[in-house]
């Protein structure tokens, strides 16, 4: 049965950590359930430095009513593949013959800082999105790799986008045949430093979403090959509960004819305030609709939608 409410604002906060942040969706074909996994930042923990945005795990919620209300069923268990307490960020996952495949951002340890520490993507495999098994750690164009996105291109094959720390934070790429083996590309988009991209296809293009710290700069593609600057969205603050900030690393996900972009902002964060400050760190995910324009995607955040990811 089609859902005809707006979402609620926000759609959902982590009630452990409220940290919530970097959100994928995808459907549990077992549960019959839509699934949020998200960095869980732990933004409520006072500790030095960024060590709350590291040591990191995966958080889960659960919709069963169409993406109207979610609910926090805990964290994925068992992705360590080596001893300690480490970081996980920012999970891509698709679903491919069976098998769902996760794609997440890894850093040993628990650093304090951002700067000089490795980062790598793992890939993970699973039939139930609760067990997981370790694949590999990809080899890709650096050892300082984050945010990975995959989408299947028009002639066959998988792409995955990555942000490259170590090359100035742009989008590289690489090409896989079987999800498994992945060959590099090289870089895709250099205009400026940015990080979490997102691929999908909605109204005849491709499209890509990337957080550039102060909204989301917009690609277009004919081929998933050649991108061009398209539009900048979620740039000025929403007026709903919430929404009052950038929005930040998004997940787009089209449903029949409709496209809908999940991202997370910081509500409580105004200039000059501490970093320090829970609420500085303290994050919300929230939904809202894409459409095309005269060419051009746009978000009005503020608008009323039909939230409807009816199975």
């Amino acid at each position: 049965m089609a859902k005809t409410n707006t979402p609620k604002s926000p759609i959902f906060r982590d009630p452990i950590f409220d940290g919530a942040a970097d959100p994928t969706i995808i459907w549990n074909h077992e549960e019959k359930q839509w699934w949020i996994l998200y960095t869980s930042r732990r933004a409520n923990v006072q500790c030095e430095g960024v060590s709350w945005v590291h040591g990191t795990d995966i958080g889960i919620a659960s919709s069963s009513d169409g993406g109207q209300t979610w609910v926090y069923r805990g964290i994925i268990q068992g992705l360590d593949f080596e001893r300690g307490r480490n970081t996980f960020w920012a999970p891509e996952i698709i679903f491919h013959e069976g098998v769902y495949h996760m794609y997440v951002s890894y850093i040993q340890g628990v650093p304090n800082q951002w700067e000089g520490h490795k980062r790598q993507i793992l890939h993970y495999t699973s039939h139930n999105l609760w067990d997981w098994t370790f694949k590999s750690n990809l080899k890709l164009s650096s050892d300082y790799v984050i945010d990975a996105c995959v989408y299947e291109l028009p002639k066959g094959g998988y792409r995955m986008w990555y942000k490259d720390e170590k090359n100035h934070s742009y989008t590289y790429a690489a090409d896989s045949v079987d999800l498994y083996h992945w060959e590099v590309v090289g870089p895709v988009l250099t205009d400026f430093p940015h990080e979490g991209p997102n691929v999908f296809y909605f109204k005849d293009y491709y499209w890509m979403v990337v957080d550039k710290w102060a909204g989301q700069a917009i690609y277009r593609s004919e081929d998933c090959e050649s991108w061009h600057y398209n539009n900048t969205i979620l740039q000025n603050p929403g007026e709903r509960h919430d929404d009052s900030s950038y929005g930040y690393h998004a997940d787009v996900h089209v449903h029949l004819e409709e496209a809908f972009i999940f991202y997370f902002t910081h509500p409580d964060r105004k200039e000059g305030m501490s970093s320090e400050a829970y609420e500085s760190k303290r994050t919300s995910l929230q939904v809202a609709k894409l459409d095309v324009l005269d060419g051009k995607l746009i978000c009005d955040r503020n608008g009323s939608f039909i939230l409807n990811l009816s199975s």
